[in-house]
């Protein structure tokens, strides 16, 4: 089937294109020659990782060898380990060292882990050079390649130094998802998930319809599902681009437990799709609690992350630590942490939620899992 063309258009900002098919990477070169803001790259730096480079990083090359394009390339080690400020600074000395400068720009070829990294160094290196985003996990394609949040983690928590910074050119090549494990497939069905509950009726009843087909890789509905989240994250973000005015912080449905899960288990321990689905199944609880979601929406929600590989995690802490890692989230304001919750498919609402009632509700969660 034909690449499928997603425009984001963030107001401020030179618009850019998603493309999304199979094969895409091999035309990658000559679609980076005709790209806005990038007529003056005289480089490229390909950032990947051990698992990646291995099997995409010569097909990336020869694509941009093809458009008479240089290039060069770094590879860092595989994990969330890789997301760290001193991964960041061996980088950075890398480039210098490389001799490249403000001509050059930045190519993420990966996953989530490496298009945080690699969008952080590009938007910091020379005060910041252009970014461009090759996706190659499902993960990376619906979320984490399109709206510009570029980061690293912290002892303290996860992406708490980062960026701003939009990239110039997408290239969400199919074809590489062939490699994923089951677990990588299902982390990335847990954003799918994630933005079908707060976009609308149409995405979410749509994913129900083809749960099953998604969770199989059926072609045709896993492009679908990609140009949707992207069709949906490319709307938010060009309403709220710094998540300053509160659109955008709906992103992170199922995030404020997922995040305090993924710190508190250690990084890599589950996926991040698999923590932040649980953090849906605890929001949507709360919400039943706090604005009245239906728990019809509670229901289905639960079948639906059960038919993507998404089940119930058996793990948890106690409450008090969990709390506490919360609070050490950057979504926190004041002391207070916020969750976003749905009132119904398509609505939500972000809620400051106090400190006992928050408790309450984790008490409740660890008793789920220790089968009382």
């Amino acid at each position: 089937m034909p690449a499928t063309k997603v425009i984001v258009n963030v107001p401020g900002e030179q618009p850019y294109d998603v493309r999304i098919g199979n094969g895409v990477l091999g035309a990658f070169g000559a679609a980076l020659k005709t790209t806005p803001g990038l007529e003056n790259v005289s480089r490229y730096l390909v950032l990947s990782d051990s698992n990646v480079a291995p099997l995409y990083l010569k097909a990336c090359k020869e694509a941009l060898a093809a458009a008479d394009l240089k290039s060069c390339d770094i590879s860092v080690p595989a994990g969330e380990d890789s997301k760290s400020i001193a991964v960041a600074e061996e980088i950075w000395e890398a480039m210098a060292q490389l001799g490249l400068g403000r001509d050059a720009a930045v190519i993420a070829l990966g996953g989530g882990v490496v298009g945080d990294l690699a969008g952080f160094v590009g938007s910091t290196f020379m005060r910041g050079v252009p970014i461009v985003q090759a996706p190659t996990t499902l993960l990376s394609m619906v979320d984490s390649s399109v709206g510009g949040k570029t980061g690293v983690n912290l002892r303290a928590g996860k992406n708490l130094v980062g960026t701003f910074t939009q990239p110039r050119y997408v290239c969400a090549d199919t074809s590489t998802l062939a490699t994923l494990d089951e677990r990588e497939w299902a982390c990335g069905c847990g954003e799918i998930a994630k933005s079908a509950v707060i976009d609308s009726d149409d995405f979410f009843f749509w994913l129900v319809e083809h749960a099953n087909d998604l969770a199989k890789r059926e072609t045709s509905v896993v492009e679908e599902a990609i140009a949707r989240c992207v069709v949906f994250k490319a709307g938010v973000v060009a309403a709220d681009k710094t998540e300053s005015r509160g659109v955008r912080e709906c992103l992170n449905y199922g995030h404020t437990l997922g995040h305090a899960i993924e710190k508190l288990s250690g990084y890599g321990t589950f996926s991040h799709g698999a923590a932040v689905a649980e953090g849906m199944r605890f929001a949507a609880r709360l919400g039943a609690a706090l604005v009245g979601t239906p728990i019809e929406l509670v229901e289905t929600q639960d079948d639906l992350l059960d038919t993507l590989g998404l089940p119930a995690l058996a793990w948890h802490a106690a409450p008090d630590t969990m709390l506490d890692a919360m609070k050490r989230d950057k979504k926190t304001r004041g002391g207070q942490v916020r969750f976003v919750v749905p009132n119904d498919v398509g609505v939500r609402e972000i809620v400051n939620v106090a400190d006992d009632v928050i408790l309450e509700h984790l008490e409740a969660w660890a008793l789920s899992k220790e089968g009382r």
